[in-house]
């Protein structure tokens, strides 16, 4: 069977970037770097068949001009003729998904369309769109896998169980129960990255000329901060990969001499961080790696920082979140503020830069965002990030404040437009945001 399985553009709405001031653009995020480890784990559960994966995120920053995406879609369709055709979607890019699979569909109405990913995990009911014909909620490889048997056999879909089937627009659950499907664990899939060659020189961080690739080391999160969807994802759940499994993956990946270790908390099991970095040590591994970790994890132990500082730890994204003890209590938080400042100290000494990722609620006023810009002034760190806390589908945030939603643009749903009313008019609430990505020490951006 011909498989193709696309990873959709991202988002071009960035209200923080258009109205920041111009000497602050050049710091603020305008795409996202990575491949997407979903598709590719795809791929490898599959990999008896022909299975192409096709990054449009890479396409598009590879080659600018590249046509408009309904262009893009039938000249994929025209050259790999599939049968089926999966797409993954994150909120922000739902609507890029609908537009990829009524492209497919007009192609060809018997290609069979797969809609996964988080946004499938946590709101299935918006794949309604009759260019959707499965979805398939949560970690699902081994279901993917089944309905393409389904397809090759020629059997009904209502034999696969765990996934939606879209009906004129109604959903129907098929019934039975999935098999047990441990993703961290015994059924790991290491993901086939030989699917991005073409794409793998964009793959790069700030000023960095080698590209990265994502690993996990774990899925999930023990923590449940409100603005978070990471663990309501996972419904609360956290999975623990091994030491073995990552030591084999790192091994593998020498075209990526940068990691980023992709996990919402890198360093949740103590014990189990040490004993990977010294088998990382043991087998001579030497990359550059590139962790998200918690400031009290930082400020409570620093002899884990150390070590694996010594381990080949460069960089480091710390969710601060906010200056003010009381909000990070509302947000669930559970570090206070002064954990912010002592983690820095710990990673400055240890050689680690630090990127500091602050959100900002709607409800700042002029006095807020001068008392935030006061306070990172005093605490800089190399890279700093200023974001918009926006209520995403799936989380207790979105709960506490749908009703005072008043933009359902999806594409907007990005961290970077405030889709709630502000206090302030909406572009001096944007401009305000933009012009603190300029409190930083560093000259590059990641």
């Amino acid at each position: 069977m011909k498989i193709l399985l696309i990873n959709p553009p991202r988002s071009p709405e960035n209200s923080i970037l258009n109205f920041a001031p111009e000497e602050a653009k050049r710091f603020i995020h305008k795409k996202l770097i990575g491949p997407p480890l979903g598709l590719l784990t795809i791929a490898a559960a599959v990999n008896d068949h022909d299975v192409t994966v096709f990054d449009m995120k890479g396409e598009y920053d590879l080659v600018p001009e590249t046509p408009c995406l309904a262009m893009l879609v039938r000249t994929l369709l025209e050259r790999y003729q599939p049968d089926l055709v999966g797409v993954t979607a994150i909120t922000s890019e739902f609507d890029f998904c609908v537009e990829i699979c009524r492209s497919v569909k007009e192609f060809n109405p018997a290609i069979v369309t797969v809609a996964g990913g988080l946004h499938a995990t946590l709101c299935p009911n918006d794949f309604t769109d009759a260019a959707f014909n499965i979805i398939i909620p949560g970690q699902c490889p081994h279901i993917f896998r089944e309905v393409v048997i389904s397809i090759e056999k020629g059997s009904s879909f209502e034999s696969v169980p765990g996934i939606l089937i879209n009906s004129k627009g109604a959903l129907k659950k098929t019934p039975g129960k999935p098999a047990f499907w441990d993703p961290a664990g015994v059924n790991y899939l290491m993901p086939d990255r030989s699917h991005l060659k073409r794409w793998i020189d964009t793959y790069k961080v700030g000023n960095s000329p080698f590209p990265s690739t994502y690993v996990f080391t774990s899925l999930g999160c023990p923590y449940k901060c409100t603005f978070c969807s990471i663990w309501t994802q996972f419904k609360g759940k956290y999975h623990q990969r091994t030491v073995e499994s990552l030591i084999n993956e790192l091994k593998s990946i020498d075209d990526y001499p940068v990691v980023r270790f992709a996990d919402a908390n890198t360093v949740v099991d103590e014990k189990f961080m040490l004993q990977l970095f010294k088998r990382i040590e043991e087998e001579g591994i030497q990359k550059i790696f590139v962790m998200d970790i918690r400031a009290d994890v930082a400020a409570n132990r620093p002899d884990i920082i150390e070590k694996l500082a010594r381990g080949g730890l460069k960089v480091v994204i710390c969710g601060f979140e906010s200056f003010r003890d009381e909000e990070l209590k509302k947000y669930h938080k559970d570090s206070p503020a002064i954990d912010n400042q002592e983690a820095v100290k710990v990673f400055e000494q240890n050689g680690i830069m630090v990127r500091g990722n602050y959100v900002i609620p709607p409800d700042y006023d002029v006095r807020d965002f001068e008392a935030l810009a006061d306070y990172a002034n005093r605490n800089k760190v190399v890279y700093a990030g200023y974001t918009v806390l926006t209520p995403m589908p799936g989380t207790i945030y979105h709960q506490q404040v749908k009703d005072q939603i008043i933009d359902y643009n999806y594409k907007k749903y990005n961290f970077f437009n405030s889709v709630t009313k502000t206090t302030l008019p909406y572009d001096e609430f944007h401009r305000r945001i933009g012009s603190l990505w300029l409190i930083k020490k560093g000259t590059d951006v990641i």
